[in-house]
């Protein structure tokens, strides 16, 4: 929940962010300025978003699960992990499938 919360302003803040960037732009501009770099706030600002959203997808993010094989078969029985597919015999199908209909 609080790290839903922490993406949420941080989300809200950048927006903040960048609006503020495009009105100091938009001033600079209007007074024949356009080069200029951008106020200490605004760069706080963002790097504040940032740190929020870093802290808030860390809190947001499931539990991280275990990749071992220990893990897997934790889960799984022996035959269904053994079950040696790889040599069955599927060849006594084909007589049934492929055998000629007989009339009588």
């Amino acid at each position: 929940m609080l790290g839903r919360l922490l993406l949420v302003v941080a989300t809200a803040t950048l927006l903040h962010a960048a609006f503020s960037t495009y009105e100091h732009l938009s001033h600079l501009k209007a007074l024949g300025r356009p080069e200029g770099s951008l106020p200490q706030d605004i760069v706080v600002e963002a790097l504040v978003s940032l740190l929020l959203g870093l802290v808030g997808a860390s809190l947001a993010a499931p539990e991280l699960k275990e990749i071992t094989w220990r893990s897997e078969m934790k889960k799984r029985k022996i035959d269904e992990m053994d079950a040696r597919m790889g040599f069955a015999s599927w060849t006594h199908r084909g007589n049934l499938l492929f055998a000629e209909a007989d009339d009588s």
